[in-house]
């Protein structure tokens, strides 16, 4: 199998890289830290396994990784735009 590396693939690492950071890092509380509670933590666990699972459903899909490529960052673009939307509402 190889290697195909893909929009929602970097999401999810840099996801996971966040939670890990504040999970295993120190409680220093330093200037340009950012400190999660425990609630955020989970909703973007919540969010990396839903980026996961939408990246398998793409990838069983669409078998032109440039395809996969368009389709994954149309998809980030619609849901970052939704989210600022929600946010501005709420």
């Amino acid at each position: 199998m190889k290697l195909r590396i893909t929009p929602l693939n970097i999401i999810s690492a840099i996801s996971f890289g966040l939670v890990l950071i504040n999970i295993l890092g120190s409680k220093n509380n330093a200037p340009r830290q950012i400190d999660m509670s425990g609630f955020y933590l989970l909703i973007l666990g919540c969010l990396i396994l839903v980026t996961f699972i939408t990246d398998l459903v793409f990838r069983f899909t669409l078998k032109d990784l440039k395809k996969i490529w368009i389709v994954e960052s149309i998809f980030i673009v619609i849901t970052v735009i939704l989210m600022v939307i929600l946010q501005k509402v709420m």
